[in-house]
């Protein structure tokens, strides 16, 4: 998929919120604010519901994770080519929550590709950030994993690693989008970190647990 900026993506982990029915409702109303605002928006389903919201929803859905085989006894795993039959248009990898080695990463970003999957890497530091950008991933997601869940946005609180990230990741290749995670909540928090140079955001529990998940991407779309 062509990842247009500016962009929201969403996870939405594993929580009793996004979870099955929950989840099914959850993309709905992602889809509804996509189709109204037209924001670039991709979900990332939980992988269990992955090909019923994809079956379901006409807005982009990615994969949470994805591993490095190939079809076969792989007992658990999962594969790129299953992300691709499950109607999803690429996946996260490397979330703080479910790290991998930089040889996968590589691995991974090829096989996507090679089923016209994008990938989106998600990295801690600008050091991270700048070996992800050497293997060519479509987007980066920069996320301090002390600043995730915490409500304190990471454009507000280390506005430098946002913008000393983009600047990096730039000098390496235009081409990659950069996204901000950690601790984004609202539309302020989306508006700097365009401003520090961020093609979008990566969040969860602000939507996920929001008592009002619709109000809250509103919000969010008011900062792009």
């Amino acid at each position: 998929m062509n990842l247009e900026p500016p962009m929201i993506a969403l996870n939405m982990k594993a929580y009793r919120e996004s979870s099955g029915e929950n989840g099914l409702k959850l993309a709905k109303i992602c889809e509804e604010v996509f189709e109204e605002n037209g924001v670039c928006m991709v979900i990332c389903p939980q992988q269990t519901d992955l090909s019923l919201v994809c079956r379901k929803v006409s807005m982009p859905c990615f994969s949470q994770h994805v591993d490095p085989i190939d079809v076969g006894s792989y007992t658990g795993w999962v594969s790129a080519e299953a992300i691709k039959n499950s109607g999803a248009e690429g996946s996260l990898i490397n979330h703080s929550e479910h790290r991998i080695r930089i040889s996968e990463i590589d691995i991974l970003i090829d096989k996507l590709r090679s089923f016209g999957l994008s990938s989106m890497v998600c990295t801690n530091n600008e050091a991270v950030s700048k070996a992800v950008a050497e293997l060519k991933p479509d987007a980066i997601a920069i996320e301090p994993p002390k600043l995730i869940g915490s409500g304190i946005s990471v454009s507000t609180a280390e506005p430098e690693i946002v913008s000393d990230t983009v600047d990096a990741v730039r000098r390496i290749d235009k081409g990659i989008k950069v996204l901000c995670g950690a601790g984004i909540s609202n539309g302020k928090d989306v508006r700097s970190a365009i401003e520090l140079g961020a093609d979008g955001v990566l969040l969860a529990s602000g939507v996920v647990k929001a008592k009002d998940p619709k109000e809250v991407l509103l919000d969010l779309i008011s900062g792009i």
